[in-house]
């Protein structure tokens, strides 16, 4: 018993370092955030001389960071509200409903899923400029709609429902939507909780399409907008943290308060089942 003592103290050590590295970088962010210009770029101090928040009132007053949150809020919403109803329904579909063709559509999300995103950039690209949907709310959500990992969890989890519910169902005279709507959606309220919550994440985070689809500012979200943070004197340093402190605290946020359900996401789309 005591090497095994000596073990989990020796593991604890082990997951307390391991997440200091972790938090070592957050920390510094933060620090250098609230430390005057002269004090970043002169000494290395891990606790500021001098406490000044003038980067975050530039970040906020003298940037379009509002209208980057607002972009941001506007689009990560509505693509978490389309992929989540299009998924419930295309799931619900290949599970329970027989039609020609299902099961080369699921193979075909199958598939999809194993392509990186970053493979499809030039194609949707030349898509969304033949649109005209270049510098627009559009040409932002569209290509983020598709995320069949959504669709996979889904249709596991109607997989696993039982067949007596929807036949009952429509011996009540109960259409699909309705079986659907009413019967098999209440019924996984914290799955559809959990990819909502992460797929929201997904979406504020997302950096490389925005930042190529968009290049006027008012368009902008903010992770892409940060980027447009300069001075004509060179880099501020204070000013650049304190604006992607600023960017990240609404997903930090949500992540703190949905934990749990962030974490079932993340297990369910790897294909773990609790």
């Amino acid at each position: 018993m005591p090497g095994k003592s000596i073990g989990n103290v020796l593991f604890l050590i082990l997951t307390l370092l391991i997440a200091c590295m972790w938090a070592f970088p957050i920390y510094w962010a933060v620090v250098t955030s609230v430390k005057p210009e002269q004090e970043v770029v002169s000494k290395t101090t891990f606790i500021p001389d001098v406490f000044n928040f003038s980067a975050y009132y530039f970040a906020l007053f003298n940037t379009n960071l509002a209208t980057w949150y607002m972009n941001s809020i506007v689009t990560s919403v509505t693509v978490t509200i389309v992929v989540i109803v299009i998924s419930v329904m295309c799931a619900y579909a290949l599970s329970q409903i027989i039609f020609p063709g299902r099961k080369l559509l699921y193979g075909i999300i199958l598939a999809s899923f194993m392509v990186p995103s970053q493979a499809l950039v030039v194609s949707q690209f030349v898509l969304m400029h033949r649109l005209g949907l270049i510098n627009t709310w559009g040409g932002i959500i569209l290509p983020q709609l598709i995320v069949p990992v959504v669709v996979i969890v889904y249709k596991q989890f109607f997989d696993s429902v039982p067949k007596e519910l929807r036949e009952a169902a429509k011996l009540d005279g109960c259409g699909e939507f309705q079986i659907l709507f009413r019967l098999y959606l209440p019924l996984n309220w914290g799955i559809t909780t959990a990819l909502a919550i992460i797929t929201y994440i997904m979406a504020w985070n997302a950096f490389l399409w925005p930042f190529l689809v968009t290049s006027s500012e008012d368009m902008m979200t903010v992770t892409v907008g940060i980027t447009q943070i300069s001075d004509a004197f060179g880099v501020k340093y204070a000013r650049d943290m304190a604006v992607a402190i600023l960017a990240a605290m609404p997903v930090a946020v949500a992540y703190l308060l949905f934990q749990k359900r962030v974490t079932q996401a993340l297990m369910l789309s790897s294909g773990i089942k609790g």
